[in-house]
């Protein structure tokens, strides 16, 4: 059984375009509010190294799965970073927050592991909390635990960092809810409409801020973390968009790297199209490995034998005549079209697709809702966190290379052909960031040369960061050696014990897997 299979943490990211036309981030469902830990003590000392000023924070886990972890401490602290590190003497500065978790049973401390889980756009800080509760509810390995503090951050314009704010609930439902594959010309122009409105919004309220929120001023940011919390070099786990981060980290601070993790990979030397492309052929293996389970496993699957056809036949319905929640809201084929992206995240995110899509059938659209409003951060009273205001920001400051709208609108016929479901998605995702009039500052894609021994990890089933980025990665580096998980879903660590044992030896001892190392699904 998947070591996740009781609280699914925010790990999932890259840059996933969906039928929105919003570029938004690959988060799997946020499972904390449906499981509550033991009750917490401890009585770990805070650490004096370092120059962050650490103040106790109890109310964080508290807040978000309704107390600590038992044995476990929570501090945080607010470090102030150069708005622009191109500029970093003018005086204007961006407050970067982080959360610092200690074990009581903490010996022979080796530093801090600073967590990024993706997005971009998802909080460190929060995914931190959620690892912090251990293997038993999907979180990291003791042994992990004993040996490191365990750093959460927000980056620049993210959660509790200055967050970015400028996308309105009305924009956000409108994006959510529009066709995946917009056919006509008519509808396709509705969604630029849209992106332009957007963008204008954004430039409106952040102006010439807006480059600067980009991949590298965040791993600039890193650096000042580091060394806040008192390290002299870095061990960091990244998860997804994670990884550009740690992979942009590595090619500005080769010698400032001890460890690190990269699960998930984005391949940087791929342009803004052929991330997308890889993405949507991704989305399609995904899918398909789902149809098959379903044949495989018709007692949990109740669309079997055929949901790609129930799926699709669910979208073709709701273009004209969508169900109605309980809140007025219709399920349109948009809305469906999210839930069917988040549910792909994870293995066990495959039955609750197939009981949504069932639900669809009696006129009850709760299901496709839970799941799409998980991933979209929606909340009951229809407004949103900051997620994708983020996602879009940091991503279209790193795109130099976005297509025109034409272009979008020739791949949205040929991406079509070439996969089913997403292909279409895909190609008219990338319109964010061809209507974003704010300046780009693209990472850069280059070796890590001077680093030790980095270690990239690859889910063979993975729909949003797909298994063929990991060489990739890892040859761009120069440094980089591959790990696989033979699994399904987005990133792979600490799903089964070969995965965690592996990256925890590599971690603690600097021991690098063995090479060609493919770790079984279970």
């Amino acid at each position: 059984m998947p070591r996740r299979s009781r609280l699914v943490v925010a790990v999932l990211a890259a840059v996933v375009a969906v039928s929105a036309g919003c570029t938004v981030p690959s988060f799997a469902p946020n499972g904390s509010g449906e499981t509550r830990a033991p009750s917490s003590s401890s009585s770990a000392a805070p650490s004096t190294s370092g120059t962050a000023d650490w103040r106790p924070c109890p109310d964080v886990p508290e807040k978000l799965v309704g107390q600590g972890a038992p044995g476990m401490t929570y501090d945080c602290a607010d470090v102030s970073v150069p708005r622009d590190w191109n500029n970093a003497g003018n005086g204007e500065t961006y407050s970067i927050a982080m959360i610092r978790i200690r074990s009581s049973k903490q010996q022979g401390r080796i530093g801090s592991l600073l967590i990024n889980p993706g997005g971009p756009g998802g909080s460190g800080i929060d995914t931190s909390v959620y690892l912090s509760f251990g293997e038993a509810f999907g979180g990291l390995p003791t042994e992990v635990t004993n040996k490191f503090d365990i750093i959460g951050f927000d980056p620049r314009g993210v959660g509790q960092s200055d967050p970015v704010k400028c996308i309105s609930p009305a924009d956000q439902d409108q994006s959510f809810s529009a066709p995946p594959d917009p056919a006509s010309l008519a509808e396709f122009d509705k969604l630029v409409t849209l992106n332009k409105k957007i963008a204008a919004d954004c430039a409106a309220k952040y102006g010439d801020q807006l480059p600067l929120f980009s991949t590298e001023q965040a791993a600039r940011d890193m650096d000042k973390l580091r060394e806040a919390v008192g390290d002299d070099t870095m061990t960091y786990l990244g998860f997804s968009y994670g990884t550009l981060l740690g992979a942009t980290y590595a090619q500005l601070f080769p010698k400032k790297v001890r460890a690190l993790v990269l699960d998930g990979a984005v391949d940087p030397k791929q342009n803004f199209v052929e991330g997308s492309e890889t993405q949507a052929k991704g989305f399609e293996r995904a899918f398909t490995n789902f149809t098959n389970w379903c044949k495989a496993t018709p007692d949990k699957c109740p669309i079997a034998p055929d949901a790609r056809k129930a799926v699709t036949d669910a979208m073709k319905a709701a273009e004209t005549n969508p169900i109605a929640g309980t809140d007025g809201r219709k399920a349109t084929s948009g809305w469906i079209f999210v839930g069917v992206i988040s549910s792909l995240y994870t293995e066990s995110g495959w039955a609750k697709l197939a009981a949504a899509i069932a639900q669809l059938k009696t006129g009850n659209p709760k299901g496709i809702f839970a799941l799409a409003d998980a991933y979209a951060e929606r909340k009951p009273d229809g407004t949103y966190s900051n997620l994708f205001d983020a996602n879009l920001a940091v991503n279209c400051a790193d795109t130099d290379d976005a297509p025109t709208v034409d272009e979008v609108r020739r791949m949205q016929g040929e991406w079509r052909t070439k996969y089913p479901l997403f292909g279409a998605a895909l190609a008219v995702g990338m319109l964010p960031c061809a209507v974003w009039t704010g300046e780009r500052d693209p990472y850069p894609a280059g070796a890590a040369t001077g680093a030790p021994p980095i270690v990239v990890v690859g889910t063979t089933g993975d729909p949003a960061t797909p298994y063929e980025n990991t060489a990739d990665l890892a040859s761009m580096l120069g440094v980089g050696h591959v790990l696989t998980w033979e699994g399904e879903g987005h990133t792979a660590y600490p799903n089964t014990p070969c995965i965690a044992n592996a990256v925890d030896s590599y971690l603690i001892d600097l021991k690098v897997p063995q090479e060609g190392l493919r770790c079984p699904a279970k």
